[in-house]
């Protein structure tokens, strides 16, 4: 974190020190696992359904936090506030007016966080960066991210999430962006937001939040995203593959999944073989392009570095061979409409020739639309020569996955829970086998996904 005295963090907060010294200086990033803190952080005494961090203060400071962010005393020196997620958010307001690097963000319905990570890459080439990990994305995750810019940052990559209107807007007022990026609109959420055209205008906040002289860097495949220029009279850029888009691809190909294609910008082009697994890696990959030549680094510098770049977060196509020659597909962390689908493709090109298998769970927050979009799944995975579909869920959507697929493959799918579904698959797989893990976040089967990684 850029160094601050506890007293200051105290007028940042609007809290009341509880310590004897006000001047122990905080140098690294919030922190709210008390079993991790980096030396020199602040810990977030955050209360929840199962645990209270104020519990862990002490250990969190015997770790090496060198205060505590609380709403109560807890014996070990503390910045004392009203509510502790409003005081992490104040807090990273004021670390991010301090902050004179360069802030990007990142929004859209899918391929946040592997763009995040893609794009974390190719500017740590060029400067220092900092990222969220994983995917904090969200009102406790983005103060967190926040506050671990130092003093010699170049970039700072904040991936935006939201579940309704204003949550983007919400964390740009924490930390408004000088470059903004929209990767697509899906279906992600979609039953929470009422329409797609609402899910655009709440992505689009990302764009209204620019100042005059920001970026914004659009899909120019996606129409509900390229109609976000209206809503910012500053510099454009635009990705994509068709040949209006400033930043595009072309030639596009797969070799065992892995997408290949030529990089174009203006008079320049390379070609580049990423390492990422999936067609529908190009745009993400397109995006990390465009956004790095957005904020200067040069397109020889993005074109050598886009073929190194990897995952830094797990659960997103994930691919790993076993010792038995099985190949585990983990794309596991979540799942929207557009999300399976790709992953359905990205499993046939991955398997040809070879085996194929799926775990595919049930979807979830698609509103009216859940079952048109469990049917469409079915017949997807249907037409990718599944030797065996595996269920996972108990719902109406499950029922309608399951029954969707008998029809469209003449055969029916074994049900599982989270709970049963790691045995039945490991029961069943072969040497040379290709498998697919895929569903809902909140049916755990990341977890599985892992466990199915040794033979």
């Amino acid at each position: 974190m850029i160094p601050m005295t506890l007293s200051e963090i105290a007028t940042a907060t609007g809290g009341v020190l509880h310590t004897t010294d006000g001047s122990p200086t905080v140098t690294a990033p919030l922190a709210f696992d008390s079993r991790h803190p980096a030396p020199g952080a602040l810990f977030a005494c955050l209360t929840g359904a199962l645990a209270d961090g104020h519990d862990f203060a002490a250990h969190a400071v015997a770790q090496g936090a060198v205060a505590v962010l609380a709403q109560r005393p807890v014996r070990v020196p503390a910045v004392l506030v009203p509510d502790v997620p409003t005081a992490m958010s104040d807090l990273a307001r004021t670390v991010h007016r301090r902050y004179d690097g360069t802030t990007i963000g990142i929004t859209g319905s899918a391929g946040k966080t592997t763009t995040k990570d893609l794009l974390a890459h190719l500017l740590a080439a060029h400067g220092p960066t900092v990222a969220n990990r994983a995917s904090f994305n969200n009102e406790i995750g983005f103060p967190v991210t926040v506050t671990g810019v130092r003093p010699d940052t170049r970039y700072l990559v904040l991936e935006m999430g939201a579940r309704g209107k204003g949550h983007i807007q919400t964390l740009c007022d924490i930390a408004g962006p000088g470059i903004s990026t929209v990767l697509g609109i899906g279906s992600a959420h979609v039953g929470e937001f009422g329409s797609r055209e609402a899910i655009a205008d709440a992505k689009a906040e990302i764009v209204r939040a620019l100042p005059a002289t920001g970026t914004a860097v659009l899909n120019a495949d996606d129409p509900l995203v390229t109609a976000m220029a209206r809503e910012h009279a500053g510099p454009i850029l635009t990705f994509g593959t068709g040949e209006g888009a400033d930043v595009r691809a072309t030639g596009i190909g797969s070799v065992e999944g892995r997408p290949f294609f030529t990089l174009r910008h203006r008079d320049q082009a390379a070609p580049v073989q990423l390492a990422l697994h999936g067609r529908h890696n190009t745009t993400n990959a397109l995006a990390a392009a465009a956004t790095a030549l957005a904020a200067g680094v040069p397109f020889d510098t993005v074109a050598a570095a886009l073929p190194e770049a990897r995952m830094a977060t797990g659960g997103r196509m994930a691919v790993t061979t076993r010792t038995d020659d099985v190949t585990i597909i983990n794309d596991a962390f979540n799942a929207s409409p557009e999300s399976v689908l790709a992953a359905l493709d990205a499993l046939t090109e991955v398997g040809r020739g070879r085996r194929r298998v799926a775990v595919l769970g049930e979807m979830a927050e698609l509103g009216e639309a859940s079952t048109e979009w469990h049917r469409r799944v079915a017949d997807a995975a249907a037409r990718a020569g599944l030797a065996r579909l595996l269920v996972v869920g108990t719902g109406e959507d499950a029922d309608t996955l399951a029954a969707a697929y008998t029809a469209a493959a003449g055969t029916a799918p074994d049900r599982h829970t989270p709970d049963t579904v790691g045995a039945a698959a490991r029961s069943l797989l072969l040497p040379g086998d290709v498998l697919l893990v895929k569903g809902a976040h909140a049916l755990g089967l990341d977890t599985v996904a892992n466990q199915l990684l040794t033979v």
